[in-house]
């Protein structure tokens, strides 16, 4: 195979569009039922059952569409209901150890590309506030979040933090390489691991933070033009894309792109399990 034809096919297996998730599916319920409390059995006295899987349904379909809890189609059961589970689980932690074990799943099938990491963050309207908010600097000092993360080198999310818009990403970074939800392998000579981020990060406590975990850093500096190199010397491939890509899958959620949860928990949990689908489909769809 020409050098020519690899390229294109690697250019098309990245813009695959990897098939939208609409209900949870038959073998990932399995997982998620594994770590929900016992349903009440059908029959019982009292008010009338609501499958935890509708339930779980009910609860991707606020995710995808975006829409309030109270308009929660009637097929999942009452808005009421729905909201409810949500937190009840979200308590549990169940969307993050979901996500948690969808990465174990993936690793299996086709290992987490430690070797190149990339960090990003997007900011997003908060209109209603809430914890963890603050004046976006970038959208005339509205009120706003923002959403750091890690990816692998394929774009599979490995941790996910939430601040106020103004958080400075420098500020933050030591909180995002921590909070990986899987064990991360530790770095050899033969394996190392090289963390991508941007000229937000040009700061020596970035470096010294990526260094003092193992990582070999690559930020340009502010100023310069990444693509003007020396005479001679080789200019790598670019790889932070991937987190940039990460962001626009879970802006495909609706409910991820706007904040109107006030307790950034919620918001928290709707992000966990946007990243559990996200990882699924990179597993078994892609």
């Amino acid at each position: 195979m020409s050098g020519k034809r690899a390229k294109q096919l690697r250019r098309q297996a990245h813009q695959r569009i990897l098939k939208t998730i609409w209900q949870i599916p038959d073998d990932a319920w399995p997982v998620v039922q594994k770590l929900l409390p016992p349903e009440k059995p059908a029959g019982t006295r009292g008010r009338p059952v609501v499958p935890f899987r509708q339930v779980f349904d009910g609860i991707l379909y606020v995710l995808r569409t975006g829409c309030q809890w109270k308009a929660v189609p009637k097929e999942y059961g009452s808005g009421s209901t729905v909201h409810r589970r949500f937190q009840e689980w979200r308590s549990r932690r169940v969307f993050k150890k979901f996500w948690a074990l969808m990465l174990k799943r993936y690793d299996k099938r086709r290992r987490i590309a430690w070797r190149w990491q990339a960090v990003d963050s997007k900011s997003v309207p908060a209109p209603l506030g809430g914890t963890d908010t603050g004046p976006n600097p970038t959208d005339r000092a509205k009120s706003g979040s923002k959403r750091h993360q890690l990816v692998d080198r394929r774009g599979a999310p490995l941790s996910a933090v939430v601040t106020g818009a103004n958080a400075t990403d420098m500020k933050t970074n030591p909180t995002v390489l921590d909070w990986i939800v899987v064990p991360r392998p530790r770095p050899t000579r033969k394996k190392p691991q090289h963390l991508c981020e941007d000229k937000g990060y040009d700061y020596p406590e970035c470096r010294e933070q990526a260094l003092t975990r193992g990582y070999i850093p690559h930020i340009p500096q502010k100023g310069t033009d990444p693509s003007a190199l020396p005479a001679g010397q080789k200019r790598h491939p670019a790889r932070r894309w991937v987190a940039e890509r990460t962001h626009a899958w879970q802006n495909a959620f609706r409910k991820l792109r706007v904040r109107w949860e006030k307790k950034t928990e919620n918001w928290e949990g709707l992000w966990h399990l946007a990243n559990s689908l996200i990882v699924y489909r990179m597993a078994f769809l892609g």
